[in-house]
């Protein structure tokens, strides 16, 4: 064998590399770079590749192009809620028939109230988005343009706005067995006990992974990728930018040997 295939190994069946989506892959709802594909596109020849976000699939196809359910071995949309591997969906769960359809009307009622009461710099358009395994709660709404957006999320660094309505929730609603995840510039993601990022781990089982490498831009607490950050059965690497991921591969993972 050529010099250079001995010096490589392939590490497709031994890792896995787990990526969130926005402030990782991507900018927050921006499109990843090319530069991003084709480095991960090198990645793939070597190691098992995923995604996992709290987005719907079509969300997640604006940011990485149509076929990402073909770019990627595993997609987890929703926190591995719906899960796709090989480009085929193998799995569905509900966050309506889980909390039952009384429940979710006096959440959602109880919460479009308070977002009237509350105030922000711009408010515009669709405050609740319901999803498959989750609800997704915006305060200034995710219709608000990318200059909005950012105001918003700077906004909320300042004031803690998303982190208050965690608390008011937490004292609303004990009973019902929910987690809070703040995600992105400018919402919370809503969903029962356990259905965080560490639901997607379930899928991925069944392979033994001798590691499996999460890489995330929200993993202090409270943000959405604390919970698989800290997981015990994976290495977490913490990124403020799409840029830190694309050093942290190329020095950490293509440069191995």
């Amino acid at each position: 064998l050529p010099i250079c295939l001995l010096l490589m190994t392939d590490y497709r069946g031994k890792v896995l590399c787990l990526f969130d989506v926005d402030g990782t892959l991507s900018k927050s709802r921006n499109k990843a770079t090319p530069e991003m594909g084709e480095l991960l596109k090198e990645l793939r020849k070597r190691y098992t590749i995923g995604i996992v976000g709290g987005s719907d699939l079509s969300k997640q196809a604006e940011q990485l192009g149509d076929g990402l359910v073909n770019d990627f071995d595993y997609v987890f949309s929703e926190n591995g809620l719906v899960a796709f591997f090989n480009g085929e969906k193998i799995h569905s769960q509900s966050f309506k028939d889980h909390l039952g359809e009384e429940n979710l009307k006096r959440f959602i009622n109880w919460t479009l109230k308070r977002l009237s009461e509350m105030d922000c710099p711009q408010k515009r358009g669709n405050f609740i988005e319901f999803r498959t395994g989750m609800i997704n709660v915006s305060v200034c709404g995710r219709n608000v343009n990318q200059a909005e957006r950012d105001g918003y999320a700077a906004f909320d660094d300042e004031v803690k706005q998303r982190a208050g309505l965690v608390k008011d929730w937490q004292e609303a609603f004990p009973e019902l067995g929910l987690r809070y995840s703040i995600g992105g510039q400018i919402s919370v993601d809503v969903f029962p006990e356990g259905w965080d990022k560490t639901y997607c781990l379930q899928h991925v089982a069944s392979r033994n992974f001798e590691e499996i490498h999460f890489f995330g831009d929200k993993t202090h607490e409270g943000g959405n990728d604390y919970e698989i950050y800290n997981h015990p059965g994976t290495i977490g690497h913490a990124v403020t930018k799409p840029d830190d991921t694309m050093e942290i591969l190329r020095k950490e993972f293509l440069a191995r040997k």
